[in-house]
């Protein structure tokens, strides 16, 4: 499908940030000179198709149609002249193509430059983005292992403390039987040598 001004008056390009860049308000301008000349051109060139049409068939070779009273010579002039004014347009015509031609390839060489631009921009962006979420993944796996790290560390000194709680504990019961035993062999003891004293010694 060829390009027309209209193309590139309504072409739409996706605005950039966080980079470098063309100024958009340049881009238009110039793009609007472009069209401007474009369309220059295209009536230029649609105006020399018609005249040329026009010529070859007959239409407006007013030097043809002259009276037959003419001079041979003054006939033999008009065809010379009308002859020339046929062949005039075509270099005009192919200057007009040439123009179009030249327009298209700039315009279609701007459009280039910004989608390049665009897909450049756009795998920065990508790379950035991949380049912080493994920034972000690493030092979320490095604080996950410090954090375990600490756990063990106050797990491991729990069961340090459970084990000597429990030492304690079953020290505590041994020593506590063993006073209680040794009470109980005092008052065995006491209770037995009360018992063989003699009435008249307690006074009865």
């Amino acid at each position: 499908m060829a390009l027309t001004p209209d193309d590139v008056v309504t072409k739409q390009f996706q605005h950039v940030r966080f980079k470098e860049g063309f100024d958009p308000d340049e881009v238009d301008d110039f793009l609007d000179e472009i069209v401007v000349e474009w369309r220059k051109t295209i009536a230029e060139n649609e105006e020399l198709k018609a005249k040329l049409a026009a010529y070859e068939s007959g239409e407006a070779a007013p030097a043809a149609a002259a009276p037959a009273e003419e001079k041979a010579p003054e006939r033999e002039e008009a065809v010379v002249e009308e002859a020339v004014v046929v062949e005039t347009p075509a270099p005009a015509a192919e200057n007009g193509a040439a123009a179009t031609a030249g327009i298209i390839e700039l315009a279609q060489r701007l459009h280039d430059e910004h989608v390049a631009e665009g897909k450049a921009q756009r795998d920065a962006l990508i790379a950035d983005a991949q380049a912080q979420a493994t920034a972000i993944v690493s030092e979320a796996e490095a604080k996950g292992r410090a954090e375990m790290e600490r756990l063990e560390k106050e797990r491991t000194v729990l069961e340090s403390r459970i084990t000597e709680l429990r030492q304690f504990e079953r020290d505590y019961r041994s020593q506590l039987r063993s006073f209680i035993e040794g009470k109980l062999r005092d008052l065995e003891t006491s209770s037995t040598g009360t018992g063989n004293t003699p009435v008249s010694a307690i006074g009865l």
